[in-house]
């Protein structure tokens, strides 16, 4: 990951993945948690993420900024 894909994830893309997850009563402990720390270490300038960092950020950079599936309309309508 180079510094400018990395600053453009942690300044433009993380925040919402950070809002997804927070606002998701369904994510897992793990997740909260690697986001936050992500959030956290994201701050210091000379940090970089290990390579299953890194694995791990562009998955749930895939599955949390994607646009969430549309709610079915359950009522009949005439």
């Amino acid at each position: 990951m180079t510094d400018l894909e990395l600053d453009e994830i942690l300044t433009l893309r993380w925040p919402a993945v950070m809002r997804r997850v927070m606002g998701d009563a369904r994510t897992e402990g793990f997740v909260r948690s690697f986001a936050r720390s992500i959030a956290r270490h994201g701050k210091r300038p000379a940090w970089h993420p290990t390579p299953k960092q890194e694995r791990i950020m562009r998955q749930m950079l895939d599955e949390f900024t994607s646009a969430p599936e549309p709610e079915p309309d359950l009522i009949e309508r005439d």
